[in-house]
């Protein structure tokens, strides 16, 4: 696989970075995706309180663990729409 100058600079630059960096990275990254996702669920729902726009984030962030899909589920009948 040949790699593009923009992977290559890319990757130096990931390389350069310390661990405590890309973490920072991760955690930026991953901030930015729930918050993609609230607003999606916000625009579709713009009646649902925040609590619960948090919690179908959640919820659609861990679809893939049916034990934690469970405990959200129960969660949210309490949660005030």
């Amino acid at each position: 696989m040949i790699l593009t100058d923009v992977e290559i600079e890319y990757q130096k630059r990931i390389d350069a970075m310390s661990p405590a960096d890309k973490m920072a990275r991760s955690a930026a990254m991953f901030a930015w995706t729930r918050q993609q996702m609230a607003r999606q669920f916000r625009n579709s729902n713009p009646t649902l309180s925040d609590e619960h726009v948090r919690w179908q984030v959640a919820l659609k962030l861990y679809e893939h663990e049916p034990d934690v899909v469970r405990l959200i589920e129960e969660y949210l009948q309490h949660v005030s729409r």
